[in-house]
C-alpha cells in the first residue's frame, strides 16, 4: 500500500460537496466510492469490506449516526469518519466514545481530512490482513495442541484453559524449542479476544534502535527516516494478545517504557505527546528464571513482578520421554503431508535415536528430525544432511557466503514452519532484503508449509 492509499466509502447528499471530496481524496491517492445516502453505503459495506467510511452527520432517512450503529454491528473494526457541522460536536463527541474512529467539524482543511483517513486505512489494513493470516493459519496451528499426556503437560493444557478469558498478563517459561509460542497462540484463541490481532515481537532479534518504534510506533519525523506514521505493535494488539518472546533480551531503557504501559494500560508513540489507551493483555516468554538474580542479569526485578501475575512452565522434552513417540509421530506425518511423501517407516537406528537422544533443541529439534526421516535420512544421515546445501571447498568466498545465507534462510523457515514474518524477525533484516535474497536463491517459504500450496510470497505476518 502506497502513502496516502486505500478505499474511502465517502457518504454525503450533497453532491456538490461529494464530488469535490472526492477529487481531494483521488488526489490524494485514495480510492474513493462516492455515495450519496446511508442506505446505498449499507449496500457496499460487509466484513470484508477493505476501508474506511467517511459520512455526514446530517442526512435524510438514515443519518450518519445511525450509519455508525449499523456498520459496528456489521464490523466494529471498520473505521468511521464523521464529518459534522457546528451543531453536532457534542453528538460526535459521544459517538467518539461508543467507537467512531474520528470526528471532523466543518469547516476543515483537506489535509486533516486526508490525515485521518491515512491512519484509519492503517488500522484497516493491519486488521484485515491479520484477520486474514490467522483465519489460512488455523488448521495448521490446530496441528499443535500441546501434544502430549505426561502429567506436566496435561495440567498445562488445563490452565491454558481455565485462564484463557481472563485478562491477566502471563510469563511463559520455557528452554528454546519447547513451544512458548504455541502456548501463547493458544492462550489466545482459546479466549474471547481470539477475533482480535495475535501480534508476536521478538525482543532478541531486533536491534536496539528500531525495538521501541516496533513496539510503540511513531509520528511523521519523529527520527530521521521517520516518514510517515506507523502504528507499534502494542497498539496494534489492542484487543487481541500481544506476545513478546525472549522477554529476557528487551534493553534496560525499553523495559521502563513497558512497565509504565503495563501500569497505564496506555502508549504514547515516539514524537508524539498523544497518550493512547490499550486493551492489553501481554503474554511474555524467556528461556530463563526471572525469579533467580543469577539468571535475571539487568532485567528490571520490577518488571518481573509485574508480569508474572501468572507463570506456566513448559517442561523440557527429556523431563516428558514417554511424549517424544506420539510427538514424532504427528511430525513424521505432518513431514510426509508436506513433501509429498509416503509415511516412513520408523527403523532401530531411528527408534534407538529417539529413545537415547538428548533432544536438548526439544520439540523444535523432534520435529527437525522427523522431517529428515520423512526424506530418507536417519540418525547416522545427520552429518551428512546438515551440509547438503554447503559448497564445494573449491567456491570463492562470496559462494560459500550465499550458500551459508541460503542455507540460514532455510533454517529459520523450517524453525517457523514457513512463518514468512517469524523468519524475517529471527534473521534481523529487512522484509524487501528478505524477499530478494528468496528471489536470489530460489527458495519458496511454501515449500516448508504444512500442505506446500501456499503463495511462496505471501506475507503471513505484519510486519
Amino acid at each position: 500500500m502506497t502513502e496516502g492509499s486505500g478505499l474511502v466509502a465517502l457518504v454525503d447528499d450533497d453532491a456538490d460537496l461529494l464530488h469535490a471530496t472526492t477529487q481531494l481524496l483521488e488526489l490524494a491517492g485514495f480510492t474513493v466510492v462516492g455515495l450519496d445516502a446511508a442506505e446505498a453505503a449499507l449496500a457496499v459495506v460487509d466484513r470484508n469490506f477493505e476501508g474506511v467510511v467517511v459520512s455526514d452527520i446530517r442526512m435524510p432517512g438514515v443519518n450518519g449516526l445511525q450509519l455508525f450503529d449499523r456498520i459496528k454491528a456489521i464490523d466494529p473494526d471498520i473505521p468511521v469518519i464523521l464529518v459534522t457541522g457546528h451543531g453536532d460536536v457534542d453528538l460526535a463527541v459521544a459517538a467518539l466514545k461508543d467507537g467512531v474512529y474520528d470526528f471532523i467539524p466543518k469547516p476543515y482543511a483537506g489535509d486533516r481530512l486526508v490525515e485521518a483517513l491515512r491512519r484509519a486505512s492503517e488500522k484497516r489494513r493491519l486488521v484485515m490482513e491479520n484477520r486474514r493470516l490467522r483465519e489460512a493459519a488455523t488448521q495448521a496451528a490446530d496441528g499443535l495442541p500441546l501434544i502430549g499426556e505426561a502429567l506436566a503437560i496435561r495440567r498445562l493444557r488445563e490452565t491454558l484453559r481455565q485462564i484463557a478469558d481472563m485478562d491477566v498478563d502471563v510469563l511463559v517459561e520455557g528452554e528454546t524449542g519447547t513451544g512458548k509460542e504455541v502456548v501463547a497462540d493458544l492462550l489466545h484463541r482459546w479466549g474471547r479476544r481470539r477475533a482480535k490481532p495475535f501480534v508476536a515481537l521478538n525482543c532478541g532479534a531486533l536491534p536496539e534502535t528500531v525495538i521501541e518504534s516496533e513496539l510503540f510506533g511513531h509520528e511523521v519525523g519523529a527520527f530521521t527516516g521517520a516518514q510517515r506514521r506507523r502504528i507499534g505493535r502494542i497498539e496494534h494488539s489492542s484487543g487481541g494478545t500481544l506476545f513478546l518472546d525472549e522477554i529476557e533480551s528487551m534493553p534496560p531503557a525499553l523495559q521502563v517504557k513497558l512497565l509504565r504501559v503495563l501500569e497505564t494500560r496506555s502508549v504514547t508513540p515516539l514524537g508524539s505527546n498523544e497518550t493512547r489507551r490499550v486493551d492489553l493483555r501481554v503474554v511474555a516468554a524467556t528461556k530463563v528464571d526471572l525469579g533467580r538474580q543469577d539468571q535475571r542479569g539487568d532485567f528490571r526485578e520490577d518488571l518481573y513482578f509485574r508480569l508474572n501475575v501468572v507463570t506456566l512452565r513448559i517442561p523440557p522434552l527429556r523431563e516428558r520421554r514417554g511424549d517424544i513417540p506420539m510427538l514424532f509421530g504427528h511430525f513424521l506425518g505432518k513431514a510426509a503431508e508436506r513433501f509429498g511423501r509416503p509415511v516412513a517407516g520408523v527403523n532401530a537406528a531411528v527408534s534407538d535415536h529417539l529413545q537415547s537422544h538428548a533432544w536438548p533443541g526439544n520439540v523444535r529439534e523432534l520435529a527437525h528430525f522427523a522431517d529428515r526421516v520423512a526424506l530418507g535420512l536417519g540418525p547416522d544421515d545427520e552429518t551428512k544432511a546438515v551440509p547438503a546445501h554447503l559448497p564445494e571447498p573449491a567456491a570463492t568466498l562470496p559462494e560459500r557466503v550465499g550458500h551459508y545465507e541460503a542455507q540460514l534462510i532455510r533454517d529459520a523457515l523450517r524453525d517457523h514452519g514457513g512463518d514468512v514474518r517469524s523468519a524475517i524477525d529471527a534473521l534481523g533484516v529487512p522484509r524487501k532484503t528478505f524477499y530478494d535474497k528468496l528471489k536470489r536463491y530460489g527458495i519458496a517459504a511454501s515449500e516448508f508449509r504444512n500442505g506446500g500450496d501456499a503463495d511462496p510470497h505471501a506475507v503471513r505476518g505484519q510486519i
